[in-house]
């Protein structure tokens, strides 16, 4: 396994994280015991979840995925080896206290408390603003609607900054980071944590693979200069970058053919050509294209660690054998090629 610093801690993170959405929807609890057992005897000591979690967000599925994680720890009693990180929701639906913003310190003060008790932890490693409250284009959707500034209706950036280092300095979390965030928000989180001593953003997680590369449009930039690195999300684009839906297979019991309305983010005009063109680079150079996705992600300098989401202990074990593989500078040619051909196609 390989290690990288998250943002400018000295907290060693493998650059492969453990992503956990599924466990409580697709997945028992038993199965993420075994990926959770599986992938920390295999160096993976970074995990991600969320308040929010399993997916798609039910009422009745709020909060298993970090019950399913604490039953773990209290089962495993190897808390101390993992780097933990959680995320508390935005302005999320009526069952998720009351609905609306979550950073005033009443609301993000129960999150944080509500989730240590499901985690049966003293302390979150990472914290992280699950999406901003202010209305920005998040989540693919593209173009920036910008609304009456009068009327906006959400928790200062400092303020928020405020609450969080109310938990830093009780011990509940250790650092802080973002999701789902712009340029802006991250830059501002950024200047203003510098000016009023307040905790400091540790990393962004956002979308990032071979069919979704505008991290690298601003974000980038921002991550290697300031040390916020990429949590990379979804780097198989929901499967796709598998290889599993090619040729207009859906195999049973995958996310698209259980949950395809929820989805939808990948189901887009050129999808299905750009990954075939991948699908040709990995055959060519006799490559896995799960792996050759995962390691062009792990590679880039602006990434901390790429999130894996398997359902299947085979997935897990193919992903997390990605480390391993070696992308030539003709590969990665190849590769760039084909954004050329196809920029984005799923942004």
């Amino acid at each position: 396994m390989n290690y990288k610093k998250l943002g400018n801690t000295d907290l060693d993170v493998s650059t492969i994280s453990l992503g956990t959405m599924t466990w409580g929807e697709q997945n028992t609890q038993q199965e993420g015991f075994e990926q959770m057992d599986y992938a920390l005897d295999h160096g993976i000591n970074f995990w991600d979840t969320a308040e929010l979690y399993s997916v798609p967000p039910k009422e009745k599925t709020y909060g298993h995925t970090e019950i399913i994680i604490g039953n773990w720890f209290k089962k495993s009693k190897r808390r101390d080896k993992v780097v933990l990180a959680s995320k508390v929701a935005g302005p999320m639906r009526a069952y998720l206290r009351g609905g609306g913003n979550n950073y005033g310190i009443e609301k993000i003060t129960q999150a944080v408390n509500d989730s240590l008790k499901r985690l049966q932890t003293d302390y979150i490693d990472l914290y992280q603003l699950h999406w901003p409250e202010r209305n920005t284009n998040m989540f693919g959707r593209l173009g920036y609607d910008h609304k009456d500034i009068d009327n906006e209706n959400w928790n200062e950036f400092e303020d928020v900054l405020g609450n969080l280092k109310k938990f830093v300095d009780e011990g509940k979390i250790r650092e802080v980071g973002l999701s789902n965030e712009t340029p802006w928000g991250v830059s501002k989180f950024l200047e203003i944590s510098k000016e009023k001593k307040l905790p400091r953003m540790m990393s962004v997680q956002n979308p990032y693979n071979l069919l979704n590369r505008t991290y690298e449009i601003g974000l980038a930039e921002i991550s290697v200069r300031d040390q916020i690195g990429l949590l990379a999300y979804s780097p198989l684009a929901s499967g796709y970058l598998s290889g599993k839906y090619r040729n207009n297979q859906m195999p049973k019991n995958s996310r698209i053919e259980r949950d395809g309305d929820f989805w939808t983010r990948y189901i887009k005009p050129h999808t299905n050509t750009a990954v075939d063109a991948y699908f040709e680079i990995a055959k060519k150079y006799n490559l896995n294209l799960a792996q050759m996705s995962l390691k062009f992600c792990e590679i880039q300098p602006f990434v901390t660690s790429v999130i894996i989401g398997a359902t299947t202990m085979e997935q897990l074990k193919t992903d997390i054998e990605s480390v391993n593989v070696n992308l030539t500078e003709e590969i990665i040619k190849e590769i760039n090629e084909i954004q050329n051909i196809y920029p984005n196609p799923c942004p």
